[in-house]
């Protein structure tokens, strides 16, 4: 097991990719905090890791709120003895209304897919310092990357929020890597492509999910599963010389590099 004596925070962990991360890292032997607002589903996954011989807690967390994810640092840090992984998967994404382009609604995305990932960060920074090194994976999107489409006329510029959320975060990557890197902290991110969780099947319609499934050279979609073992490299000491990385996982569709 590449986990075992870890502590992984991973947030967004009760249902779709967050819920396979938090599956397959106590299948790898590493203690578990699952990190969500929905407190039921995220209960549920600490009971069925637990159920399974793991070591899993469940904690509500806005992760927007400094107090709060302080709070969730320490409790981590008295149940489990250490936090050597944050994965800041939590996102604006099953609610996400592509349709609203108001100043409103992209402060509310920032605030959650990129402020708010920082603020975890800053919260199990004190932890990993201490402890002399952590693991922090970023959860971006190819979404970052814009699509050569055509020109659409508009009244005006589109906010295009989710993909600029998720390309700050891909920069944030790097810039925390290198403020961390001389205290054994490495930072990394993973952008996946169209991944088949609930929020996908929500948002994507059918016509869309078949154009992006044939242009990838692999011929396919993901599932929330296909994400995890790339979570677990850059969680594990087999990724102990990668910091400020970006790995795409999308069955081929951007090829980057």
């Amino acid at each position: 097991m590449k986990l075992q004596g870890k502590t992984a925070i991973i947030t967004g962990g009760a249902q779709g990719i967050g819920r396979a991360y938090c599956e397959r890292f106590a299948a790898e032997g590493a203690a578990v905090a699952v990190v969500d607002l929905r407190d039921e589903q995220a209960k549920e996954v600490a009971e069925t890791i637990a159920a399974a011989g793991g070591r899993a807690i469940a904690l509500h967390t806005d992760i927007t709120d400094e107090a709060a994810t302080q709070e969730m640092a320490n409790r981590v840090q008295q149940e489990f003895g250490s936090i050597d992984v944050l994965i800041n998967n939590a996102a604006l994404y099953y609610d996400q209304d592509i349709l609203d382009q108001s100043v409103e609604y992209l402060r509310k995305t920032l605030e959650v897919n990129l402020i708010g990932q920082l603020v975890c960060a800053r919260a199990v920074f004190p932890t990993m310092k201490a402890q002399g090194g952590g693991s922090i994976i970023n959860i971006a999107s190819t979404a970052a990357y814009p699509l050569p489409l055509p020109a659409m006329p508009s009244e005006n510029f589109n906010s295009n929020a989710y993909g600029l959320s998720k390309s700050g975060l891909i920069y944030m990557t790097k810039m925390m890597a290198r403020q961390a890197g001389s205290l054994g902290i490495r930072v990394n991110a993973i952008a996946p492509g169209v991944t088949m969780s609930e929020a996908t099947k929500k948002i994507v319609p059918e016509f869309a999910l078949t154009g992006l499934k044939e242009s990838a050279p692999l011929g396919t979609t993901l599932e929330p599963e296909d994400l995890a073992g790339t979570a677990v490299y850059l969680a594990s000491d087999d990724s102990r010389l990668m910091t400020g990385q970006t790995l795409v996982v999308d069955a081929g569709v951007w090829m980057n590099g």
